[in-house]
């Protein structure tokens, strides 16, 4: 018996063609890249028509007889107060004038406690010829006995509004802490301001929780009143 000789088949060829690749092409990539911000320009262009016209005139027309209008009067919650007596009309040169028509002139000073008024001279305080209130650095600055009567009233405000006539200057430490330990704080301004404040102060508060204490507008150091 002849030998089994294994037969041989041609092996099958399949098609690949479907498996090749084709050769890849290069990406286009975007490379950003970062510029420095322009100047922001701002338009010189001329307004636009669809704006407001400017008014031809301030005439607003006849009034409104709407009963709905606001009363701005009655806003004014102090409106109807009346003003203390003590409070300041006019700071002359020389002088004061009160609203109940006192009038403290011949260069001196005015001094507002409690609803009264004195008249307050504290550069005589001292009984010094020289009329200063100025030390060496510059300070306001007065003895004890410029203020006896903060000293002697009771109850005492709260606050003592310091008008230094026509400049303001900062007081001394002496000065500041004796006012201070009498148990009244200290407002320093020049006098037309003190007393406009010690006007809206008293009236809101009252006399007997602000004092002032105003030199008048004229006064010159080493000099007084002229």
């Amino acid at each position: 018996m002849p030998p089994i000789r294994p037969t041989l088949t041609r092996p099958t060829i399949h098609d690949l063609s479907h498996f090749l690749f084709s050769t890849p092409q290069p990406r286009s990539c975007c490379i950003s890249r970062f510029s420095s911000p322009k100047p922001r320009k701002f338009s010189t262009s001329p307004i636009s028509r669809h704006a407001s016209p400017k008014p031809r005139t301030h005439d607003r027309g006849p009034a409104s007889t709407e009963d709905t209008q606001t009363d701005f009067s009655s806003l004014n919650v102090l409106g109807n107060t009346p003003a203390p007596s003590t409070s300041i009309d006019a700071c002359a040169w020389d002088g004061f004038h009160l609203n109940s028509g006192v009038k403290v002139v011949g260069g001196k000073g005015v001094l507002l406690v409690n609803g009264e008024a004195f008249g307050w001279c504290p550069w005589e305080a001292e009984g010094g010829k020289e009329k200063r209130l100025v030390n060496g650095k510059g300070q306001f600055e007065v003895g004890e006995a410029a203020w006896g009567v903060l000293g002697l009233v009771w109850p005492k405000p709260d606050l003592l509004i310091l008008g230094l006539g026509k400049d303001m200057r900062p007081i001394s430490p002496k000065t500041k802490q004796y006012i201070q330990s009498l148990g009244i704080r200290v407002d320093v301004q020049d006098t037309r301001n003190a007393a406009a404040q010690f006007n809206l102060l008293a009236t809101e508060r009252g006399v007997g929780s602000v004092a002032a204490a105003l030199i008048p507008m004229g006064f010159r150091e080493g000099v007084g009143v002229q």
